[in-house]
């Protein structure tokens, strides 16, 4: 017997789908936004006072993955 997918699963997983795509372009405008700024920056680095890295911080928290998900570019030894 095929199993048939209902209508609220379908619904779910097709919504679930559109907003990891809407996550996807948001992520690549700010990376793109975040290399223009740098650019304006002409090659001298960001610098950060308390403040923003306190916020930056606590806005990163729980971001990065322990284990074998981790992000390839910031490998630790």
């Amino acid at each position: 017997m095929a199993k048939v997918l209902d209508p609220f699963r379908f619904l779910l997983v097709s919504l679930a789908g559109w907003m990891n795509q809407r996550q996807l372009l948001i992520i690549d405008y700010l990376r793109e936004e975040n290399g223009a700024l740098r650019e304006q920056l002409g090659g001298r680095r960001v610098r950060f006072n308390d403040d923003q890295r306190r916020r930056l911080a606590r806005q990163g928290e729980g971001i990065r993955a322990k284990g074998p998900c981790r992000d390839r570019h910031h490998r630790h030894a």
